[in-house]
């Protein structure tokens, strides 16, 4: 008993422990999602639906199976399917997709996310890039004509072959922040993404930094080219990608400053691919592109414990 007691357990940061856990922010924003999710199936009718649930499924489905086969006997990581990580990769999948895509490209698409992303790189915490927007990635590369050239047009079953971004289509801006238009399932209804952002700011889940940057340095650039600059923000994944994507914890920097310039840096390679790239849309690209990046900007505004310019070591 004594050598039990006297026992010194270490282990890495973080050494805090408060009423905030993983499994709470995780299905905090979840919760802030479904708002998002309710606007696109109103809007774009049940196959928007059905992509969502589809896309739910098989990401939690794809994470168990992988922990049960690779975590045999490790009961933690075995069902960390319920701190909801795999919930959030689901959605944020089905959102970056029009609800025309074919079902199979769905489970594709979550099955690279879960297993390739994530799995691979040891699970939720480890992974370098943000896994709804590698899956994504990978599906748009693997299959460009239904993932990013078909779009329905709300409150009708007529397929678009482009978004606003690419048509440079002058759109009301009630319209824009409705989700009356053409493109993917999270990206359209504006208003509700902008609303689910701000709550999950009040509620401290996410850092204000990177949105701020990210969409003001869009805004700005715009301006100064001379482009729309309400349709620049208002169309597109960029309210979607930098409220969910780009906060994400484990692939975005923690640092004050490392913050700033991801979001900056976001912002600058979203301008830059849709001003002068062979795409309409830059979002998902910049993002992964910064997620690079992350582990060098923590080291950014920060310094070892015991140095500094208060009596420490020098």
């Amino acid at each position: 008993m004594a050598d039990t007691e006297n026992k010194i357990y270490l282990s890495s940061s973080p050494h805090f422990k408060g009423p905030v856990t993983t499994k709470l922010v995780m299905w905090m924003v979840v919760f802030a999602l479904m708002p998002v999710c309710v606007g696109a199936v109103i809007v774009f009718g049940l196959r928007a639906l059905a992509v969502l649930a589809v896309s739910v499924i098989s990401a939690v489905g794809f994470e168990f199976l992988f922990n049960l086969l690779v975590y045999k006997n490790d009961e933690a990581k075995k069902w960390s399917i319920k701190d909801g990580s795999a919930v959030i990769t689901g959605l944020l999948l089905a959102c970056t997709l029009s609800s025309t895509v074919p079902f199979w490209q769905v489970i594709l698409g979550a099955a690279f996310a879960v297993i390739v992303v994530k799995g691979f790189f040891g699970g939720l915490g480890n992974n370098i890039w943000n896994p709804a927007l590698a899956g994504r990635a990978f599906l748009m590369i693997c299959f460009p004509a239904s993932i990013g050239a078909s779009w329905v047009e709300p409150r009708t079953d007529a397929i678009s072959g482009a978004t606003i971004l690419s048509t440079k289509a002058l759109v009301p801006i009630k319209d824009l922040l409705l989700g009356y238009r053409a493109g993917c399932l999270g990206e359209t209804c504006t208003l509700l993404i902008i609303i689910a952002g701000l709550f999950l700011i009040s509620m401290k889940l996410i850092d204000w930094r990177i949105p701020l940057c990210f969409i003001g340095t869009v805004a700005l650039c715009t301006w100064i080219a001379g482009g729309n600059v309400p349709v620049a923000l208002l169309s597109g994944g960029l309210m979607l990608g930098a409220f969910f994507m780009a906060t994400d914890y484990v692939t975005s920097p923690i640092t004050m400053w490392g913050r700033v310039i991801f979001g900056i840096g976001c912002g600058l390679i979203t301008f830059l691919i849709r001003q002068f790239g062979g795409y309409p849309e830059g979002v998902m690209f910049s993002i992964l592109f910064m997620n690079c990046f992350y582990p060098f900007l923590n080291n950014l505004n920060s310094r070892i414990y015991g140095y500094g310019k208060k009596g420490g070591a020098k």
